[in-house]
């Protein structure tokens, strides 16, 4: 069992895709949310090799910035015949315009280039850091296998959400409402994205 969490909590991200999945996780707990871009926090370099390790470097820099428990999310989607590329570049695969259906292609392009057969494999990973003003952190992981999908398809979600269909499922990420690509509360069986099998475990750890 980790260290509980209550009351007011930075989420540390200034990407508008990923807050509001936060947010639509952490309000069954009656948690209150501000985000570093709320906060005029600015964004740490990630230099870390890992998902984990990038998640902490955002986490300890919003928790010392503003004095308050922050939460970090670093994930990306790795693709098997890329040798799980784009993994932690996935945003910058998408340009400084934030590009997903430009970088989509440029995975299609170069899985073809590979000769590799379909269905061409791939899956996301969610690493998740808690940090406390005080030094404390607790870390969790969620992962979610699939297949590639081109053309993408649906326009719910966001970044790669479109081109990914979830093991055992008809439609890609992009095709699901936020309840049924997280699962409110994340509860065990109906979490099934990256993001809500680590929120899942953080759950079970820190939250009451």
């Amino acid at each position: 069992m980790g260290r509980r969490l209550s009351g007011k909590i930075v989420i540390a991200t200034h990407n508008a895709g990923k807050l509001r999945e936060m947010r639509e996780l952490l309000a069954p707990y009656g948690i209150e949310a501000v985000s570093a871009g709320e906060l005029g926090l600015g964004e740490p370099d990630e230099t870390a090799s890992d998902f984990a390790g990038n998640a902490l470097i955002k986490a300890q820099s919003a928790a010392k910035a503003a004095n308050l428990p922050a939460f970090a999310d670093d994930s990306g989607l790795c693709v098997e015949a890329l040798g799980g590329a784009p993994g932690i570049l996935s945003a910058r695969w998408a340009g400084e315009a934030k590009d997903f259906y430009a970088a989509m292609d440029r995975i299609r392009r170069e899985v073809e280039a590979t000769g590799a057969k379909k269905p061409w494999r791939a899956y996301f990973i969610s690493a998740l850091a808690l940090c406390w003003p005080d030094g404390h952190v607790e870390q969790f992981e969620g992962r979610v296998d699939g297949d590639l999908v081109f053309p993408p398809m649906g326009t719910a979600g966001f970044g790669y959400d479109p081109c990914f269909r979830p093991d055992g499922h008809e439609r890609t990420f992009g095709e699901m409402t936020a309840e049924e690509k997280h699962g409110i509360p994340a509860d065990g069986s109906r979490a099934l994205s990256h993001r809500a099998r680590a929120f899942q475990a953080l759950a079970r750890g820190c939250l009451a």
